[in-house]
């Protein structure tokens, strides 16, 4: 079972969660960063209580496969921690708790995670991968509103789009998923605020070369 350790997983977090680095980036949020790390995507849920995520892995590229996500909130001492039960048996990954949170760590431990596989399918490096990300969502996302199906009904959303590799001047080196594009999708109207998060990239021919996935699917009350 693979396992992140803490403090790489905090360095990975920063990494991506602040705002770019530059001159002034710190006075210049754009409204994606605030909406995907600096929003309290919590506040609607009530420890304890279990967030439930279906996991989705198709395309030409590779065999996909099912799994699922769990994300437990429980209480302490007027904080919240969160644990992530990201996959299941072998393919479980061991990311570590985080106490006091506020945001819904599901989106950086989905992110951490594509940029582990964007490594193992590239072989570059897990630091450009977080770079080009969190320029992305800093200067490039695109946003959008839409309305999607939670449990049967309508629920309003914000989507964040995001291509990060487009544009990258080191393209050439991972041209194959050069395409890749991210879309998440997140309204106060669900439990935990993330409706979904999808990447893709398309290939040559009607299916796209890897398409992966993560749906809400509820929330369990524990005892």
């Amino acid at each position: 079972m693979p396992r992140i350790p803490r403090t790489l997983l905090r360095g990975a977090f920063l990494a991506i969660g602040l705002v770019a680095s530059g001159a002034g980036a710190q006075d210049r949020i754009s409204a994606a960063e605030t909406l995907l790390f600096q929003t309290d995507h919590l506040k609607n849920v009530a420890p304890p209580a279990t967030l439930s995520y279906a996991f989705r892995k198709t395309g030409s590229a590779e065999t996909g496969f099912d799994d699922a996500v769990e994300l437990r909130v429980r209480g302490g001492g007027g904080a919240k921690r969160v644990s992530v039960g990201f996959f299941t048996a072998e393919r479980r990954i061991a990311f570590p708790e985080v106490s006091g949170a506020e945001g819904n760590p599901v989106l950086l431990c989905f992110l951490e995670r594509d940029i582990r596989e964007m490594q193992r399918l590239t072989k570059g490096q897990q630091n450009y991968f977080r770079k080009r990300i969190r320029m992305a969502v800093y200067q490039g996302a695109t946003m959008n509103e839409a309305t999607v199906n939670y449990l049967g009904r309508s629920v309003a959303t914000r989507q964040i789009n995001v291509a990060p590799y487009v544009d990258d001047p080191l393209r050439a080196r991972f041209e194959a998923l050069a395409a890749k594009r991210y879309v998440f999708t997140l309204s106060d109207q669900v439990p935990g605020g993330v409706v979904g998060i999808r990447s893709q990239v398309d290939g040559a021919g009607a299916l796209p070369l890897l398409v992966e996935e993560l749906t809400l699917e509820g929330v369990a009350r524990q005892p």
